[in-house]
């Protein structure tokens, strides 16, 4: 492949500002309720739009290393084990910070490219040692939150907790709603509760993970997506990455066009993160062309549109290894951490 294919490509897609270059705040509006109950969402028109993404939409040779590129820079690369340790969080940063191996991005043309994961994201405890192995990088780093994955600790210990990550050095904060606010249509309860939340944050980003696959149905999801959005999250995600059901294209769809609905009435840019069961290339190739044909190309940045994953970069950097070498390598030349 030569040089300026890939970087021609690339200018549309990886040399875009990285994920610290953070768009404006989600202000939030009031609680309007006649926004919630308007929502109408078609679970088998969903179904099949996404169902011919596969086969309808896709992108080859050159093409799609550009747009594995761009991938790599949506990803919060993320490990949330009860064995974490200082030591793997570091190797996990180094790994953030160079997320392809030098002799691959030489070979596909790229290697004056800069090529950063959109973030890390980690436990509070581990923090402070990935807040010390990305300085000076400026990659974010994410921290689960509000008694991550149930949320279900006392409120006043899990507005304590964003405080703590945000001092911590914690640039975005993922946290878990009550799920039981969705299940029982308490969507005033749930404004209030995200309100709150996004105040305990300061500067730093929020996240409303909505937990999707325990929301009972597929028209709660784009309620709860919206009354988030109205409550000043500046991400919605998908999923703890913990349930028996995570992301989806059909949820994720549905996701997209309720953020598209309030960019739409309000004028502001929402981000979203699916997470949880994106491990392919193929499927994060899915993703990227949904948003953009659904929220358009402003969304494919990563200040605006990130994959939850730690597994997803490994069979994307072999997928790379093979566009530029003609051979496939066995996953564990790819690690980690």
């Amino acid at each position: 492949m030569s040089h300026n294919n890939v970087t021609d490509i690339s200018s549309k897609t990886a040399a875009r500002p990285l994920a610290q270059d953070h768009t404006a705040r989600n202000e939030g509006t009031d609680f309007n309720g006649d926004w919630v109950e308007e929502i109408r969402v078609n679970l088998s028109a969903a179904e099949r739009r996404v169902s011919t993404l596969a086969g309808r939409r896709t992108v080859k040779k050159e093409w799609q290393a550009a747009w594995l590129l761009k991938a790599i820079t949506c990803i919060d690369l993320t490990t949330l084990s009860g064995d974490d340790t200082p030591g793997r969080v570091q190797r996990l940063c180094a790994k953030a910070r160079q997320p392809v191996r030098a002799e691959i991005l030489s070979a596909l043309g790229a290697d004056k490219l800069t090529i950063r994961t959109g973030a890390v994201c980690v436990y509070h405890e581990m923090i402070k040692p990935a807040v010390d192995a990305l300085r000076g990088t400026a990659i974010p780093v994410a921290a689960v939150s509000t008694g991550f994955p149930a949320g279900l600790s006392p409120f006043e210990t899990r507005l304590d907790e964003i405080k703590r990550s945000v001092e911590a050095g914690a640039d975005e904060i993922d946290i878990v709603i009550s799920r039981r606010h969705v299940l029982t249509g308490n969507w005033p309860a749930l404004y209030d509760e995200v309100s709150a939340f996004r105040e305990a944050c300061g500067d730093a980003h929020l996240k409303s993970i909505l937990a999707t696959g325990q929301l009972g149905s597929i028209s709660k999801v784009a309620k709860a997506s919206m009354v988030s959005m109205m409550a000043g999250a500046d991400f919605v995600k998908t999923s703890t990455g913990m349930e028996s059901v995570n992301a989806t294209l059909p949820v994720s769809l549905v996701m997209m066009r309720t953020i598209r609905d309030y960019f739409e009435r309000t004028g502001t840019h929402v981000g979203f993160k699916p997470a949880g069961g994106i491990s392919s290339a193929k499927l994060a190739l899915q993703y990227l062309i949904l948003v953009k044909e659904e929220l358009g190309d402003r969304w494919l940045q990563p200040d605006l549109f990130r994959f939850g994953a730690s597994s997803l970069l490994g069979d994307i950097e072999r997928q790379l290894e093979h566009h530029a070498t003609g051979r496939y390598s066995a996953a564990h030349r790819h690690p980690m951490g």
